[in-house]
């Protein structure tokens, strides 16, 4: 989509074709392949046309989610909307972005361009080679909890645009029921949490931007009003720093009654102060001043879901490409540490898995995608040799190894040599 001119945030602008469209190209990122944007994209003009003459009309309304749950890393109700609806939400951030980003800090990283988890990581870094100390905090039951009156004014202060604003309140009131979060405030009666609406769906693309608009004034009152040296948040984990472990202990009593302000509440058990020495669990690595771990947790999900993707392709559920991108996707996060053994030693179990599944299918008659697979010898699936070179990593990062071959799982080459940074 275009860049958007000042004061061009109109709701016309929203529902054109333009927009609209963006949108769906945004949507259909990484669920290409699905059933309900292959179903969609199949007559993207005529699904686009009756959409935007619902936005323009005033008769667009959401549909229902689908809600299932996850249990890795922890238990979350996840709530997914049709995919018509989530184009809507990315046409919606399209104009809503311009207007928040402006006064979000330069070290929140969730969700935004420009950002994400491995910058975060960087920052973090930085600041653990800098100071002595942090708090880390995290947000109790955030997402669930989150209060629809304390958005719903935090959206009118910067959209003025009746009509954008109104798109923005029906989705928000369109929100399905979250899990529990009763908690009291200053100020509250017996009644008063359950006569407030709460949660947010977490799948949404509306509900991740939303949580940065939620939780800017806690960006603000540590940087600004507290003047933190150092500070990160991601989503509702964030992080402050200092060479002061006292002073910290002052902000964390300080945190709680901003907090009460947007009827929020610190984790008793994840919001701890300690010596950055110790090393700071943060976005699935610990992170030392001189390098990263990944957590021991991250390593037992990545090797379960190699191996049931091992399984999958004995079984001819799953290609070889399938399984390829998959694998490349997590060295690609763990080059982001000191992973060097454990990016050998892990996709190299697959691969042995793989192709044993290879002999086995060619052993029997077997559905046309097992046959493809055996047809020609397995030359992208092999391990290092003892006698290979061990892959080095990039200097920068995020531009370190990459596949020679879209199914070369362990074999890796980078642009020019380069010590492995910490």
């Amino acid at each position: 989509m275009p860049e958007l001119a000042p004061g061009a945030y109109s709701f016309e602008r929203l529902a054109s074709f333009e927009n609209l469209f963006a949108a769906a190209r945004k949507a259909e990122r990484g669920k290409r392949f699905t059933h309900a944007a292959a179903v969609f994209n199949q007559r993207l003009a005529e699904n686009l046309m009756p959409l935007r003459g619902e936005l323009l009309s005033g008769s667009y309304r959401p549909g229902e989610y689908r809600t299932f749950q996850i249990f890795e890393p922890t238990h979350r109700h996840i709530s997914a909307a049709p995919y018509r609806d989530r184009v809507v939400h990315h046409a919606l951030c399209n104009v809503m972005a311009p207007l928040f980003e402006r006064s979000f800090i330069a070290d929140s990283y969730a969700n935004r361009i420009g950002k994400g988890t491995h910058r975060a990581l960087d920052r973090c870094t930085e600041y653990v080679r800098r100071y002595s100390h942090v708090f880390q905090g995290d947000i109790r039951q955030f997402f669930p909890a989150i209060d629809h009156r304390v958005l719903a004014a935090r959206l009118a202060r910067r959209i003025h645009d009746p009509r954008v604003l109104g798109l923005a309140n029906l989705i928000l009131d369109s929100s399905n029921e979250q899990e529990p979060a009763i908690f009291y405030f200053p100020g509250d009666d017996l009644f008063s949490p359950h006569d407030r609406r709460r949660g947010l769906p977490i799948g949404n693309l509306t509900s991740q931007f939303w949580a940065n608009v939620y939780l800017d004034p806690l960006d603000h009152f540590f940087r600004d009003q507290l003047g933190a040296p150092g500070y990160i948040r991601y989503v509702d984990d964030f992080l402050v720093f200092s060479n002061d472990a006292n002073r910290l202990a002052e902000w964390r009593s300080e945190a709680g009654p901003f907090l009460d302000g947007l009827r929020l509440l610190l984790h008793p058990r994840k919001s701890r102060i300690y010596p950055t020495a110790e090393g700071i669990p943060f976005l699935g690595f610990r992170v030392y001043p001189a390098q990263r771990r990944m957590l021991a947790g991250g390593v037992q999900r990545a090797r379960r879901r190699l191996t049931r993707q091992a399984s999958e392709y004995a079984a001819g559920e799953v290609d070889r490409g399938h399984v390829a991108r998959s694998v490349r996707s997590w060295i690609a996060h763990a080059m982001h540490g000191d992973t060097t053994g454990l990016r050998r030693t892990l996709p190299g179990a697959l691969v042995l898995r793989a192709r044993r599944a290879e002999l086995r299918v060619g052993d029997r008659p077997g559905p046309p995608m097992a046959a493809r697979a055996v047809s020609s010898p397995p030359n992208g699936l092999r391990t290092l040799r003892r006698d290979s070179p061990e892959p080095r990593a990039s200097s920068k990062r995020g531009t370190g190894y990459r596949p020679r071959h879209e199914d070369d799982f362990s074999g890796f080459h980078r642009p020019s040599p380069a010590r492995e940074s910490s």
